[in-house]
């Protein structure tokens, strides 16, 4: 007997970096069908129902106001939402454990068991719940598991998958035009209903040779494997990068030969103070936790290895810093353009700059943030939630300025270390002007123009650049 789902209502649990934008889009493309999101928190939902969204990325908040109040809500009842919607999404927060069993490999579950338990509790008929959030493998057999032992009688349940595959700061472009939709399911009569459901509403906008249809464990590992690999490619050309220095040579020419051979690829070959965000080390260390649970040290080891170079690049970066300006930094001011893990998003989760920041300020300097989209507070949070809230004097050791001109005012070094495009476009003569002498510049990104920078007066480093002076006899 065939599944009676209305489509025409779909519901959100959980409204953050991944559901809210995914659902507005949703909104946006399906303007006969409503979208309801519920989260928790009262606060985060006031934002979306403000005009000061909670999420920055560009083109959100055009599609949220164009949505908002016809077909796309914003509540706090979840169960009402449960009670309406037939199609419920679940995107809620997995971050890393930081304690007991499997801490700091393991995802913490908690809020997404919670979210399925509420799903069991208020359901008043047959649901399909999709996963949206990052979840280890086999997890949608653990919700079934929920789900079933708090059914009542004449309800079923459906668990899908269907991971995101966003990049922030490029999110409403990768799901007005993505690469394609994965969604996973049980092989069964009622499974493969339920997919093709999800991928008629998909179907609105994507063409359907894009839209994969896979089993649930496949469509689950996907989502790690692919920002395992992402962030791999990251951590290869670091490492490459490490070497470069050594050698005198330029990764980003080396970066570039190597790109241009097709079996590689050019995207993701740009050497950096390191990768960030929500995703790519909570991932790799969740698939580092999975192959050690099946016995795979030597791939759990792999895995683990990329995870390493990524916080040596941020070591290796911070101590050229204290290097090149004379073994110290010791009460010097020192201007740091970008906490943002990278352009356009104010996200911090996992910001190379928390480690850069925190091992300058060990060593005594006082930093001045500019970051067009970070507030001091969250920059505040992101420390304390790595235990540091209480290891500096953060009132004289880490200021934001209301500009990158006071930023640089007497400082002794401006640190690029979010790619924004603004910092391309700064008077660095004039920076150069209000800094102490010798002003350096230390290039995390390698965005800026460094032989101008040279021209102008600075000591210029960048990241797999090589010593400029050994540069220049090979």
């Amino acid at each position: 007997m065939p599944l009676e789902i209305n489509t025409k209502k779909i519901g959100c649990i959980g409204a953050g970096y991944v559901g809210g934008p995914t659902m507005a889009m949703l909104a946006h493309k399906c303007s006969d069908r409503e979208v309801h999101i519920a989260d928790i928190s009262s606060e985060r939902i006031a934002a979306w129902n403000s005009n000061n969204l909670p999420i920055y990325e560009p083109g959100l908040q055009e599609i949220v106001m164009g949505c908002r109040g016809r077909n796309l809500f914003f509540t706090t009842d979840v169960a009402k939402v449960v009670q309406e919607c037939d199609l419920i999404f679940v995107s809620v927060n997995t971050p890393t454990k930081t304690r007991g069993v499997g801490s700091g490999r393991a995802a913490n579950l908690a809020a997404w068991e919670s979210a399925g338990r509420a799903v069991a509790q208020h359901a008043n008929r047959t649901k399909v719940v999709i996963e949206k959030s990052t979840v280890p493998v086999r997890t949608a057999e653990a919700l079934q598991r929920v789900l079933d032992g708090n059914r009542r009688d004449g309800i079923e349940f459906v668990i899908l998958s269907s991971p995101e595959f966003l990049a922030e700061g490029t999110a409403i472009k990768d799901l007005d035009n993505p690469d394609r939709v994965l969604i996973g399911g049980p092989q069964t009569p009622d499974g493969h209903q339920a997919i093709g459901l999800l991928a008629d509403i998909y179907a609105t906008w994507v063409s359907r040779d894009r839209i994969l249809q896979t089993n649930t464990w496949s469509s689950e590992l996907s989502k790690l494997v692919a920002n395992a690999f992402l962030a791999q490619r990251v951590s290869s050309i670091n490492a490459v990068a490490q070497l470069c220095e050594k050698t005198g040579a330029d990764v980003t020419e080396v970066a570039r030969a190597i790109g241009m051979d097709s079996r590689i690829g050019a995207k993701f070959l740009q050497a950096s103070v390191g990768f960030g965000g929500s995703c790519f080390q909570k991932d790799i260390l969740n698939l580092v936790y999975l192959c050690e649970q099946f016995g795979l040290k030597e791939v759990a080891d792999y895995w683990r290895k990329v995870v390493e170079i990524n916080d040596a690049q941020k070591q290796s970066f911070t101590k050229k810093i204290i290097d090149r300006m004379f073994n110290t930094v010791q009460g010097k001011k020192i201007a740091i353009f970008g906490f943002a893990f990278k352009k356009d998003t104010g996200d911090t989760r996992e910001t190379p700059a928390l480690m850069v920041c925190d091992l300058l300020m060990e060593d005594g300097a006082r930093l001045f943030v500019y970051d067009p989209c970070v507030e001091r507070a969250q920059a505040l949070r992101e420390f304390a939630e790595h235990g540091m809230a209480d290891k500096y004097d953060y009132g004289s050791q880490f200021i934001m300025a209301s500009s990158a001109r006071e930023a640089c005012c007497d400082a002794h070094a401006v640190v690029i270390l979010t790619e924004w495009d603004e910092f391309k476009t700064f008077d660095y003569t004039e920076f150069y002007r209000l800094m102490l002498k010798p002003a350096f510049c230390f290039d995390g990104r390698n965005i800026l123009d460094h032989a101008k920078l040279r021209d102008i007066g600075f000591e210029v480093h960048g990241v797999g650049k090589g010593d400029p002076a050994i540069a220049t006899q090979l």
